[in-house]
């Protein structure tokens, strides 16, 4: 009898293939990788054409042993690792550890662990791909590079032990850019206006107001509210246009890894990890029983919306059994994924129909069950018949003004009974009005005269674009092109390990450390946070798979800029250790300016005096040094733009808040003249080691220069005639004024 090998990633998923071949296989895991890149070198020849130096993983050096035992006594060897790019590279691992005659070694692929697809799979065995491997592998060199090489340089410039990651660090500007816009978000004023109206027939209902004189309308502020009111008060109100028609809502496609994660997070108030952990069990399979370990989903890792046809031929009968023909649409629903997506692949779906919630509750925990439950009503009612609504649109004139009311009615519930697709918190409506579902409007003709009962006026504000959750920041990311479904949770995860970001009240929110360490990447290494760099070179790793590209190419594309923006940021990225970020406040034993200053236990509060003076204190609050630009009320001369005030090497200065659009600066003035020179004003800055110092902004034409804060106040020494003073801060004396020619003094206030 033929003996065959078969190796997998997890014993679990072992034990669900063992159950149904016959006794000529023995199943083996490899419990994940055997073999990977050294953990204290980089372990990548960067000018020699990217050889990597892989090495069997300390600890499974006993698993390797096993295995080529195993194999050494097998006809053939079956390689069942999972079908994507990190399965694809495990198996090449384990065929080049086994050193089994490549006409002896296999590929299988399992999309699901039943028992029709495992015999299918074995008995029409692959050949490795080599081009997959090759994605892979280039995708572990470009993160080892980056990681690498970046993480020594944050040691040297901020802190010692940080790290960098070529994907994460994407995932950290996002948070950090949203805040910022959060944090420097104005609000503006505006108004609605809605009337209460009643017709012939009840109920009585509101309309909101949408044109004047047939143009849109917007209602800035109070007082034009308050003439709106005074002209619908006068008006007749008389229906203008009646619309009716169907509208047939269409369900949301099946799960694929994204979407999945997405969903557990806003209804299950899963982590995008803990998700996947989870669906990694319901796919390895789950003890039901007498039936032994079963694989309850497919694989989940996948961006592909795809089903087959026997698992749609399935649910369409499941459908029509449970809840009757008019549940079932005609034709099946089609979804289409991303241009990237991995046709082969499928969505994530129940493997079998017969395998119902119900029917295995209790075989599962609470968050399995939770998590089957979700996949499996997503799956149905991804091919249950649409919700069809009756709506109603009507539009009402009352002089020059223009008023609309909307009511939508459900006709038939279609997929709605069940699964429910809410609306996504982050996209609830800025202006208060409600939803229009289940909204009842009496009978409405063309010509009909209506009551007017109330005139309703409503202030609002502009909000700020939402923080992200951990559902919207994956679905940013899918959107975005960033990384792939297997890499969404571990980003997420890891950008909060290294304390980058944290969650409060369930929205990421960056820390002055992740602040600081997103500001520094952005300033130094534009290209590799940049959003459609990072989204081009996914899409070049495709097509390394595809076979189209070459990774050794793309890798030499990728290092050339990488390199000679690391060369400079070594000479130029901002040394938070010695130079340290300016603060709004001032030493409480010297007077001199507080800053950031990061030590061997994080950052700190130093003074800028240091080491004459070396008080030292706690981060109060995380806003003193973000470096983010801070609007102003000024606008740039050459393009009109609001300019911002920024945090550079030598201070603060103004900047056009396009850049790198319009590059137009300018030194952030004090509003004070030059008492030298008389043509120039003061302006803040810094030496390179970080000292405050104020200037003329018209150095190097005129070197006058201070310490100290200058002061528009006059020297109160007739004989002196300096149009300025200096603050001073002392311990004994407090605030002072101290004028630069004559040293007079004056108390401050």
């Amino acid at each position: 009898m033929e003996r065959t090998l078969v190796v997998v990633e997890s014993p679990a998923k072992a034990k669900t293939i063992k159950k149904y071949l016959g006794s000529g296989f023995e199943v083996k895991a490899s419990i994940g990788h055997i073999k990977d890149l050294p953990q204290k070198e980089l372990g990548v020849t960067v000018h020699e054409g990217f050889a990597p130096q892989y090495r069997v993983i300390e600890g499974k050096e006993k698993i390797v042993k096993e295995l080529s035992t195993a194999a050494k006594n097998a006809d053939k060897v079956l390689l069942a690792t999972d079908p994507d790019r990190e399965g694809e590279a495990i198996a090449w691992h384990i065929r080049e550890e086994l050193k089994k005659p490549p006409e002896k070694v296999f590929r299988v692929l399992f999309n699901e662990l039943t028992e029709k697809t495992i015999k299918e799979a074995v008995a029409h065995p692959l050949r490795l791909d080599e081009n997959k491997y090759n994605a892979q592998q280039a995708r572990r060199i470009l993160d080892r590079i980056v990681g690498y090489q970046l993480s020594p340089l944050l040691w040297d410039k901020v802190q010692y032990g940080l790290s960098a990651g070529r994907v994460q660090s994407v995932a950290l500007r996002l948070i950090v850019d949203r805040q910022n816009a959060i944090d420097t978000f104005v609000p503006q004023e505006f108004w609605s206006l809605t009337v209460l109206l009643e017709a012939m027939d009840p109920p009585p209902f509101e309309a909101k107001l949408v044109e004047k004189d047939g143009t849109k309308i917007e209602v800035p502020d109070t007082a034009t509210a308050s003439a709106l009111v005074k002209e619908a008060q006068d008006a007749e109100f008389i229906v203008k246009e009646v619309k009716r028609r169907e509208r047939t809502r269409k369900p949301a496609p099946p799960f694929i890894t994204s979407t999945l994660q997405q969903e557990a997070s806003r209804k299950l108030r899963f982590s995008g990890s803990r998700t996947m952990r989870i669906a990694q069990q319901l796919y390895e399979g789950i003890e039901l029983g007498n039936q032994g370990a079963v694989g309850l989903i497919t694989y989940m890792r996948t961006d592909s919306p795809r089903i087959s046809a026997e698992a749609l031929s399935a649910v369409r009968d499941f459908i029509q059994q449970k809840y009757g023909r008019k549940y079932l649409p005609d034709r099946p629903h089609e979804y289409k994924g991303r241009k990237t997506a991995q046709e082969a692949h499928e969505a994530i779906r129940p493997t079998s129909m017969e395998l119902s919630p119900e029917k295995v509750a209790k075989f599962l925990d609470k968050a399995q069950l939770a998590l089957y439950t979700l996949i499996w009503n997503r799956f149905v009612a991804s091919q249950t018949a649409g919700a069809v609504f009756d709506m109603t649109t009507a539009n009402i004139q009352a002089g020059r003004l223009l008023f609309r009311v909307t009511g939508s009615i459900m006709k038939f519930d279609g997929f709605t009974k069940i699964y429910s697709q809410d609306k996504e918190e982050d996209q609830a409506s800025s202006n208060g009005d409600k939803d229009d579902a289940d909204r009842l409007l009496p009978s409405l003709r063309p010509g009909d005269k209506l009551q007017l009962r109330r005139v309703l006026p409503r202030q609002h504000f502009t909000q700020p674009p939402p923080a992200f959750n951990e559902a919207s920041l994956i679905k940013e990311l899918e959107e975005q092109g960033i990384g792939r479904p297997s890499t969404y949770a571990e980003t997420v995860s890891t950008i909060q390990k290294r304390k980058y970001v944290e969650l409060q009240d369930k929205k990421f929110s960056p820390t002055l450390l992740g602040r600081i360490i997103a500001r520094l990447l952005v300033d130094s290494f534009p290209d590799l946070v940049n959003t459609k760099f990072t989204a081009q070179m996914e899409s070049s790793l495709d097509l390394i798979e595809e076979g189209s590209a070459s990774w050794k190419e793309t890798l030499t594309s990728f290092y050339g800029p990488f390199e000679t923006d690391l060369n400079t940021a070594k000479k130029n990225m901002k040394n938070i250790k010695r130079e340290g970020i300016p603060t709004r406040e001032v030493c409480p034993e010297c007077g001199e300016p507080l800053l950031v200053r990061s030590g061997r236990y994080g950052l700190f509060i130093g003074c800028s005096a240091y080491p004459a003076c070396g008080y030292t204190g706690k981060i109060a609050t995380e806003a003193v040094a973000t470096k983010e630009p801070v609007p102003t009320d000024e606008k740039c001369p050459e393009c009109g733009a609001p300019m911002v005030m920024r945090e550079g090497r030598t201070g603060q200065f103004l900047s056009c808040s396009r850049y790198p659009e319009c590059k137009t600066t300018r030194p952030l003035s004090m509003g004070i003249k030059c008492p030298k020179c008389k043509e120039g004003e003061l302006a803040q800055r810094k030496t390179k080691k970080g000292k405050i110092f104020y200037s003329c902004s018209r150095y190097p034409d005129c070197d006058f220069s201070l310490w100290n804060k200058p002061v528009d106040i006059r020297c109160p020494n007739e004989a002196c005639s300096s149009p300025i003073m200096e603050e001073k801060i002392s311990k004994k004396e407090g605030k002072f004024y101290q004028c630069p020619e004559c040293k007079a003094k004056v108390a401050g206030q």
